[in-house]
């Protein structure tokens, strides 16, 4: 296949996954946010407001030390969210996220990740932007107008308001070529740090498979100033082999081929042990960032776990809790 041919393929099956996301998106996610909110999580805002008794739950960070100490009662100062919002993703695609075994690639569940995003919080004049790793340190850059490179393998999407943009940042990232390498994870989460943002929300969308001491500082500090969320995507495969006998394995991302004996349960157990280990390891990560953790999994109804996680992090906020 020629590079042309390849790029018109990869162009018309990303509208392709585009034309099936919008239908989806727009049905059941619309509406899901209203009131006060700073973004996807119902988060605390910015601006100050009334203080109220504390409750077992309650983020010790935003303690009203003064209330406190005039009633000796514990109060946490409530705080209204801004009606303006400025989200950023940093979106992962690397070789490994064209991968899947389940009824999405990887990569589509990034695509619909963002695309979820961009419904839920574009609008009333938010802004929304993105910083995208693609890999591939060296390959030819993705160039457009009003798209700026940062670093050797990030491509950077300047916030702007309304729909129509937000329909453009999506389109852009749905065709981004899938190129051999990783992206440095750590130095993605970092794009968003720099320069530094009024508060707001940032999105991590990623399969999380860079060793956590690359990403965790960056998301940690990344926790100070916005609420945060992260979302991994995985494939079942990724957790678990199937008994399917001599099993020839490619990493997208070296191209190096293994061969694996899957019919030997020892090999298997082992596998799933370590893949527990290793994602217990990325939510413990996580938590320690202080991010909100939605996982997707290409064999299951990402909108439906989508639909869920965005209702549980409404139920947190009326019983007085930020996560």
């Amino acid at each position: 296949m020629t590079g042309g041919t390849a790029t018109n393929a990869g162009s018309a099956r990303a509208e392709a996954v585009l034309s099936r996301l919008q239908l989806l998106v727009t049905r059941k996610l619309d509406g899901l946010l209203q009131g006060d909110y700073v973004g996807l999580l119902p988060g605390p805002g910015s601006e100050a407001g009334e203080s109220r008794e504390y409750r077992p739950g309650d983020d010790v960070r935003r303690m009203d030390w003064p209330v406190t100490a005039r009633t000796t009662v514990p109060h946490v100062r409530r705080t209204v969210a801004d009606r303006e919002l400025e989200t950023w993703l940093a979106v992962d695609l690397s070789a490994s996220l064209d991968f899947g075994t389940g009824r999405w690639l990887k990569r589509d569940l990034v695509v619909a990740a963002v695309a979820a995003v961009a419904h839920l919080t574009v609008r009333g004049g938010n802004r929304i932007g993105a910083v995208v790793g693609s890999g591939g340190t060296g390959a030819p850059r993705y160039t457009g107008p009003g798209l700026t490179t940062t670093g050797p393998d990030l491509l950077r999407l300047p916030a702007r308001p309304g729909r129509k943009e937000a329909q453009g940042l999506l389109r852009t990232v749905a065709r981004m070529p899938v190129r051999p390498g990783r992206s440095d994870l750590g130095a993605l989460v970092d794009a968003l740090n720099r320069p530094p943002r009024r508060r707001g929300m940032a999105v991590v969308i990623s399969d999380f498979l860079a060793p956590p001491e690359q990403w965790g500082r960056p998301m940690r500090k990344l926790g100070v100033r916005h609420e945060v969320l992260a979302i991994e995507v995985v494939d079942p495969r990724e957790l678990e082999l199937p008994d399917v006998g001599v099993l020839a394995v490619v990493d997208p991302e070296t191209g190096e081929l293994h061969e694996v004996q899957t019919a030997n349960p020892k090999l298997r157990r082992r596998y799933a042990a370590a893949a527990a280990a290793q994602r217990a390891a990325i939510a413990h990560e996580l938590r320690s960032a202080g991010a909100a953790h939605l996982r997707l999994r290409t064999d299951s109804d990402w909108l439906l776990d989508m639909v869920r996680f965005v209702a549980a992090q409404r139920h947190a906020r009326t019983r007085g809790t930020t996560r």
